[in-house]
């Protein structure tokens, strides 16, 4: 899973390699915790939060095909 999404989110930032990628456990739910420059954080939540919401989805359904849950959250 985190190869997965550091994949698509370093597609989509200006500085790919500024891209901090962490989780944490919640009992099933595994949630992601991204840190990037505050100049890429609106080019991934995307117009409307149409880009953060189709990256959780993704994650999402990458999980349940595994058995798990999966959040994501970005750090400010």
């Amino acid at each position: 899973m985190d190869e997965f999404l550091r994949y698509v989110v370093q597609q989509l930032v200006e500085n790919p390699d500024e891209v901090v990628i962490t989780h944490r456990q919640d009992g099933e739910k595994t949630t992601y915790l991204l840190s990037m420059r505050q100049s890429d954080v609106g080019r991934l939540i995307g117009k409307g939060g149409g880009t953060i919401k189709g990256i959780r989805d993704l994650l999402s359904a990458a999980a349940e095909k595994h058995g798990k849950k999966a959040g994501l959250e970005i750090l400010e």
